[in-house]
């Protein structure tokens, strides 16, 4: 059997030192969830938020073959903490396991250049307006399909008002570009940015992420970064 463990913090256990800020969603019971194979004496544990799933403890099949049925999923991005875990993950799944590369951005201290930040915030092009995600904006872009992910793991307003933040970019009053908090824990967020196929490479995702950042700094919070691809890792360093 799998369990689903309320008290999330017996778990910190098995994720030590593994640098995650969606495990830390998890951990500190903010979103996202963590499964067990024993309430009483856990061996095996996974946590799950959105599209990412951590696995850590002793490898279980049954703890990977685990659906919980919350959400329906077309694919899930399973990280394991070791290589008996991926091993396993590859045998239960087969083909459709497939291997993909993720990018980590070192977490180190605020050393952020305001004033570049800026710089890049001022290269808005005309016809364009930046603005922070309120009330209206968190409904609309949950409606459109390319940037739901932007507020998608918040199941309301009042939750992203307290765990979340994020920049959008308007044309015509239609989102085109936005830097929001895929995920939030105490003290940061988990970057995620999108832009509508036909407005990108015009500097708009840089400028929403310059902006996100700035106000992460004004709030306290660290930004974390996890990228998809060189693109992303690209974008991060700048």
């Amino acid at each position: 059997m799998i369990y689903q463990l309320e008290q999330t913090q017996q778990a910190s256990p098995f994720f030590e030192g593994w640098q995650e800020t969606m495990i830390w969603s998890c951990l500190q019971n903010v979103m996202g969830s963590i499964y067990t194979d024993s309430l009483e004496h856990p061996s095996s544990v996974m946590a799950l938020l959105g599209d990412f799933c951590f696995l850590a403890g002793k490898p279980l099949r049954e703890m990977v073959m685990h659906e919980p049925g919350l959400v329906s999923r077309d694919f899930v991005i399973m990280v394991p903490k070791d290589p008996e875990w991926a091993g396993l993950i590859e045998t239960c799944y087969g083909k459709r396991a497939v291997r993909v590369e993720r990018y980590a951005i070192k977490k180190e201290p605020h050393v952020f250049q305001k004033t570049k930040l800026q710089e890049i915030i001022g290269r808005l092009p005309d016809g364009y307006t930046l603005r922070m995600i309120d009330q209206d904006l968190f409904w609309q872009c949950g409606k459109i399909h390319w940037c739901k992910d932007l507020v998608s793991q918040y199941k309301d307003f009042t939750m992203y008002k307290t765990y979340g933040l994020g920049a959008v970019i308007l044309k015509d009053r239609e989102p085109v570009s936005g830097a929001s908090s895929y995920s939030g824990y105490h003290g940061g967020i988990e970057i995620e940015i999108d832009t509508r196929n036909d407005c990108r490479r015009q500097g708009l995702a840089s400028i929403c992420g310059a902006k996100l950042i700035l106000e992460c700094l004004a709030r306290g919070w660290y930004p974390s970064w996890d990228a998809q691809n060189q693109w992303s890792v690209a974008l991060a360093e700048k």
